[in-house]
């Protein structure tokens, strides 16, 4: 689930200088007394208030078209969590150099991708594949194009070290140090900032990331004017002739699966994806079926980015796909042709899968 020194806040203390005139007697053995309570009077003033614990907004409720998420047990999803984790995901002082956030990779105004075929990490390095979209990705079972991350929360900390190069407990040491992270962590958490809390509102915040009430489920839901005609005519060929139902399932539009679809085998070494991870070599080039909610908001495409538009993406996909140098291509995969008025209504249909759109209010972070 596309994975510094930091600027500090500090608490202000009072130093006292005391100066004698050498007139003076010598102090005798109770004049102590009234310093010390001068100086601890001093350091009272002088020491800043921790700031409130500041209200959150409440849970939005689950989008039309969609399941209740599944939260974990020991990750309950609060409001306060939430609020946090948000703050985190637009924080650069989360990032090794202070030059990146997770938003640097999941924009919210591009479909929660960042718009690149390829992007770089925090330190120069070049990523291998596209940036995922973070829509949905709450109803995951798995994490990455290639299902290594086994839980959001573990994902979101190895993307914290991977792509903004951290040292998670040095963050989370320099986060104790800012007044209003110190308040929040504490009031969540019962703790100060500490990697696994770290991972845990963050993950609590992209499970809100959602994507439903798009035309057609309002259509589904039985208003007839909310999706065209050229898009009720899209969802049949998607179900039948262009046959993308079979792995983009409603209602998620996704099976959570792996397939090959033969991207990248044009390239001398082809990225293995799940294979890879699973030691299996009758996955090697299959990869997560990607949701195709809101799919019509974050092009490139592929785990590559190598499909600029949605239309070359539905184009290569009714392709059937690179045979050559694959012998695990998926047997679904077979050549479909439309015509251009069937090419139309399908995009049509997949246009209606898009969510409203909504301005996206980034948090104030902390100082």
């Amino acid at each position: 689930m596309t994975q510094k020194p930091l600027i500090f806040a500090v608490f202000a203390a009072a130093t006292v200088a005391l100066a004698g005139c050498p007139e003076s007697p010598a102090p005798t053995t109770n004049s102590a007394a009234p310093m010390g309570s001068a100086m601890t009077s001093a350091s009272a003033v002088a020491a800043k208030p921790l700031p409130p614990m500041p209200k959150a907004p409440a849970l939005a409720a689950t989008p039309e078209g969609l399941a209740e998420l599944k939260i974990p047990a020991d990750n309950a999803q609060t409001p306060e969590k939430v609020m946090l984790g948000k703050q985190l995901f637009f924080d650069k002082r989360l990032s090794r150099d202070g030059s990146a956030s997770c938003e640097t990779c999941h924009v919210p105004e591009k479909g929660w991708t960042d718009g690149t075929v390829l992007s770089k990490k925090v330190g120069g390095a070049m990523n291998v594949r596209h940036s995922p979209t973070m829509i949905n990705v709450g109803y995951n079972d798995a994490f990455y194009d290639d299902g290594r991350g086994e839980t959001l929360e573990k994902t979101a900390e190895a993307a914290w070290k991977g792509q903004l190069g951290a040292d998670p407990a040095v963050i989370a040491a320099a986060l104790a140090k800012i007044p209003l992270y110190q308040v929040e962590f504490k009031a969540i958490f019962n703790s100060d900032p500490t990697p696994e809390a770290v991972g845990k509102a963050l993950a609590s915040f992209i499970r809100t990331i959602r994507s439903g009430g798009s035309p057609w489920d309002m259509h589904e839901k039985g208003d007839k004017k909310a999706a065209s005609d050229s898009a009720v005519r899209g969802f049949d060929l998607f179900r039948n002739k262009a046959g993308c139902a079979q792995c983009h399932a409603p209602p998620a539009y996704t099976d959570n699966g792996y397939h090959d679809v033969g991207v990248g085998y044009e390239k001398l070494d082809p990225d293995t994806g799940r294979g890879k991870i699973a030691k299996d070599e009758k996955l090697d080039g299959a990869f997560k079926t990607p949701t195709l909610r809101s799919v019509t908001t974050h092009a490139p495409y592929f785990h590559d980015g190598h499909a600029a538009t949605i239309e070359a993406a539905v184009d290569y996909m009714l392709s059937g796909g690179i045979k050559e140098k694959n012998k695990n291509l998926d047997p679904k995969m077979k050549v479909v042709k439309l015509n251009a008025k069937e090419h139309d209504d399908l995009v049509a249909f997949l246009k209606a899968l898009e969510a409203p759109a909504t301005p996206f209010e980034r948090p104030t972070l902390p100082e």
